[in-house]
Order: C-alpha cells, then sequence, then structure tokens
C-alpha cells in the first residue's frame, strides 16, 4: 500500500543532514512500510525516532531485526552513516529523568557518524558532580546541555564552557514545571550569551545543531 511518502533525498546534499522520520502520530501501516524499506543492509540509513516501544513491538520479527532500537531514546536505524573524522560532541544532562531526551540526542549523534560521549548527573543540585568532569567537556568541540525543572543547568554550562552550548529543555518536574514551560522559559533567559535554546524534550534538534557546528570543522 502506498501512503504516499515523499522523501527528501536530497536534503543531505543541500543542509549537510539527512531526513529523519518522526514516526508519533503516523498510521502503523505507514510505519511497517517504511521500516520494512530501511532496515539493515538496505544502503539507505534512516533515523526513526519518536518510534514507541509496544509500536515496535507490534512490528514483524523480521523488521524488528533488522534495526537498531533503544527503547528509553525510542529511536531507531537499520544503517548509520559513516563515521566522521573530525569533530565530537559532548551530552550533558541535569539527571538520569531527562535521559529520554539525553539518549535521543546521542542516538542521533551515533546514527550521524559523530563522536560523543554522555555526562549524566551534572545537575546543579550537586555541583560537584560537573565540576569534576568540566575539563574533560572542555575536551569537545560542542556541548549538548539537556536539563528540566528551571533548567539551570543550561546557564552554569553557558559560563563554564566556551564551546557551543545546545540546550534542551525537558518535560522533567513538578506542577508549575507545567510539562517543560518553566525550563523553556528559564533557558531562554539565561544570562549566559550565546546559548542556543531548543524546543521542549527536542534531543533531536540538539543534535542536529551540534552536526552543523561539526560539519563545519
Amino acid at each position: 500500500m502506498d501512503h504516499g511518502i515523499l522523501f527528501d533525498h536530497a536534503r543531505s546534499a543541500r543542509i549537510g543532514l539527512p531526513e529523519a522520520v518522526f514516526c508519533e502520530g503516523k498510521p502503523l501501516e505507514a510505519l511497517t512500510e517504511l521500516l520494512t524499506q530501511f532496515g539493515r543492509g538496505s544502503g539507505r540509513p534512516i533515523l526513526f525516532t519518536r518510534l514507541a516501544p509496544d509500536v515496535f513491538a507490534g512490528m514483524p520479527a523480521a523488521v524488528r531485526s533488522s534495526y537498531d532500537y533503544h527503547p528509553l531514546s525510542r529511536t531507531a536505524f537499520g544503517d548509520t552513516l559513516p563515521p566522521r573524522e573530525k569533530g565530537r560532541v559532548a551530552v550533558v544532562s541535569a539527571g538520569t529523568a531527562d535521559g529520554f531526551v539525553t539518549w535521543e540526542a546521542a542516538r542521533t549523534l551515533a546514527y550521524l557518524g559523530i563522536a560523543h560521549k554522555v555526562f549524566e548527573d551534572c545537575g546543579v543540585a550537586g555541583l560537584w558532580r560537573l565540576a569534576e568532569r568540566l575539563d574533560e567537556i572542555n575536551t569537545f568541540d560542542a556541548v549538548i546541555v539537556v536539563a528540566g525543572l528551571d533548567a539551570a543547568l543550561v546557564s552554569v554550562m553557558g559560563g563554564l564552557t566556551p564551546k557551543p552550548v545546545f540546550g534542551v529543555p525537558t518535560s522533567v518536574g513538578y506542577g508549575v514545571a507545567e510539562g517543560g514551560k518553566a525550563a523553556l522559559w528559564s533557558a531562554l533567559c539565561s544570562c549566559a550569551p550565546g546559548v542556543g535554546i531548543m524546543n521542549i524534550d527536542n534531543g533531536y534538534g540538539a543534535a542536529c545543531a551540534a552536526a552543523r557546528v561539526v560539519n563545519g570543522l
């Protein structure tokens, strides 16, 4: 069955980044068709984001076996892009509760062939955890900062590194955190100059922003 899905195969040539598939909200039949096409060995690396565990579990066994699937980040890919010779990205998170966003960013970088490392549990409630890792973080070429609640880690990191910083507010938090809105407003009001802010929970977007830095090296 043809669902009329037209891939932007020329996107990589235009902007240095390939098209990905945002799975949330797509009909099951369309997802099955796409996943069948782009599995391991297809020669066409495609990243699938927001692919819920129950949806992936409902795919035929032959489809599931042809993908590297990561349930926490809800990402899947068959093949990856070739490893890049230059550029490394640090992914720094406030806490493991932000893991679904942190690992979406990390998995996107893995798919793009970009060297990276995840630094979890660096939140401002225990600044010594960040201080112990700061020297290593500053050896990377770009830094993604993932934080919920008041997203204070974004401003702190923005004041401690000269590297490009991309903040990702998450929907983690109680009450007035309002599903990430408080974190978003806080990050947008950051007193650290030159920090780029992504949309709530958009680890994929942060990885793509960092990839643009790496592509320019």
